[in-house]
């Protein structure tokens, strides 16, 4: 069956930016988890194309191959999962010309394989979902990761004769690619007998059938520090998919997803909170007590006469910063709240205080200054 278009994949337009791909890809990703989607095949399934679509097109250089090539780009056994990059097929120039120019666009794409050696294992990428009282202390996470390991009965080589485990392929020598010459070039492609391993498995485990990897679901600890930020990716060094016949693994990369918090706002090492005063509180003023992330309680003092949107600042309360000692700052914007279904009391009381107030001056500066403006502007209008 044809592959969809990656762009199609992701949703978005084939001029998108970095920054719409990775929106595009985090809300799919989030969707489409397979610890969402517990025993959903077809849900396992989009996430594996929704991951295999963001690699190539998150990177300048595939991007660009892809756009140039689709997937003809990544055929006859291209990158073998996030970040292997390379045309396994291949296209060989000659040195100068055509080939150093491919070179200098594609760089490792162009067929370069480290000379055939076998490839190592594939990397994986995994959403860690966490709150933000858990981001500003650090937490480790236990992630369930679906990935190949190392098959024990053949201890990796793929061989049922674990002393020989594997041989050079003699088709290759080794190299992982076989020569064609046509026409003016010389033709690179992935070894048929291999498959680009550069060896051979004679004597083929019964279990990983000469593989040396077989499906698993492993659990894997991932250690998130204090004052990352939303969207960061963690990564793992050879916590990825095990290598075909004693290659070395793949890496694991995690990309860590803030939830938001029903009190606090971030920005940076600084946090922000709404801060609701009764119109009785703000006009008489007083003390109020506010939660910080940490837990910790602090008494904040409130001027008479505070005004929606005014500003208070605790500092050092605020987020903890990455890899670093010190926190930012708490910022408490405040809000009068107007009373609603008042009682016949209240609104006596109310009427009366209004009633009052009306004849005093400079008790209500902004609305007495507006309301100044308004009749000058009407009696400008009547001259």
């Amino acid at each position: 069956m044809a592959k969809q278009d990656y762009y199609a994949t992701l949703g978005v337009a084939r001029e998108a930016s970095a920054d719409e791909l990775k929106k595009a890809y985090r809300k799919l990703a989030m969707q489409h988890h397979p610890d969402r989607n517990p025993n959903d095949k077809q849900a396992e399934a989009k996430f594996k194309e929704i991951n295999e679509a963001y690699d190539v097109l998150k990177d300048d250089q595939k991007r660009a191959a892809y756009d140039r090539f689709g997937h003809a780009a990544f055929e006859q056994g291209g990158p073998a999962g996030p970040g292997a990059g390379g045309f396994a097929g291949g296209f060989d120039f000659g040195t100068g010309g055509l080939g150093d120019m491919f070179e200098q666009m594609f760089g490792d794409f162009a067929g370069r394989r480290g000379g055939g050696r076998p490839r190592g294992g594939a990397d994986i990428r995994q959403v860690a979902e966490i709150d933000l009282a858990q981001a500003f202390a650090g937490v480790t996470v236990n992630l369930r990761v679906p990935t190949r390991v190392a098959c024990e009965a053949c201890s990796g080589t793929g061989s049922e004769d674990k002393a020989r485990g594997s041989e050079t392929c003699t088709t290759c020598q080794g190299r992982g690619k076989v020569q064609s010459q046509q026409g003016f070039f010389l033709v690179e492609r992935v070894c048929p007998t291999c498959s680009g391993a550069g060896r051979v498995v004679r004597n083929p485990c019964r279990i990983c059938h000469g593989a040396g990897t077989v499906q698993r679901e492993r659990s894997v600890a991932v250690a998130i520090p204090a004052g990352i930020e939303d969207g960061t990716r963690v990564r793992l060094s050879g916590e990825g998919e095990a290598g075909r016949q004693g290659t070395p693994p793949g890496d694991l990369y995690v990309d860590v997803s803030i939830r938001p918090h029903p009190l606090f706002q971030r920005d940076g090492a600084n946090l922000m909170i709404h801060l609701p005063l009764r119109m009785a509180q703000a006009a008489l003023g007083g003390e109020v007590e506010v939660p910080s992330i940490d837990g910790s309680r602090a008494k904040v003092k409130i001027a008479p006469g505070t005004q929606t949107g005014d500003q208070l600042r605790l500092r050092g309360k605020g987020f903890s910063v990455l890899h670093r000692a010190g926190r930012g700052d708490l910022y408490i914007r405040v809000m009068v709240e107007t009373p609603r279904n008042l009682t016949r009391k209240q609104r006596e009381l109310l009427e009366a205080f209004d009633a009052e107030a009306a004849g005093q001056a400079h008790a209500n500066p902004e609305s007495e200054g507006f309301f100044a403006k308004v009749r000058e502007f009407f009696e400008a209008g009547k001259t």
